[in-house]
């Protein structure tokens, strides 16, 4: 897994929010991932997705590097965050506003 660890530290260190997805934002393959879309798009927020569906070496290799055993995985500023339903419990509780800097209500 070193090359898909690197690749997604990379990914990380570049980017403040980035969403493994299945599917692109504009054309989501998973109910989760679109609702993941849908949170990140009414907060306003920047992010960058990666379609794990496009590279099955970072769809297994996120996994491991998590510890999480599903997708949408959602990272702000390098940390893991969770997938889409704590992405909707964080959100309804104004966490994930605060977490990715955004005013929306």
């Amino acid at each position: 897994m070193s090359d898909a660890k690197e690749r997604i530290d990379a990914l990380l260190k570049s980017n403040d929010v980035v969403l493994f997805m299945k599917g692109t934002a504009l054309f989501p393959q998973c109910g989760f991932s679109s609702r993941a879309v849908a949170i990140l798009d009414h907060l306003g927020s920047q992010y960058e997705t990666v379609d794990v569906l496009q590279d099955q070496e970072i769809r297994q290799g996120i996994k491991e590097y998590s510890d999480w055993p599903t997708v949408p995985q959602l990272y702000v500023k390098g940390e893991f965050v969770g997938g889409s339903d704590i992405m909707m419990e964080m959100f309804e509780s104004g966490e994930l506003q605060q977490l990715v800097g955004t005013k929306a209500a």
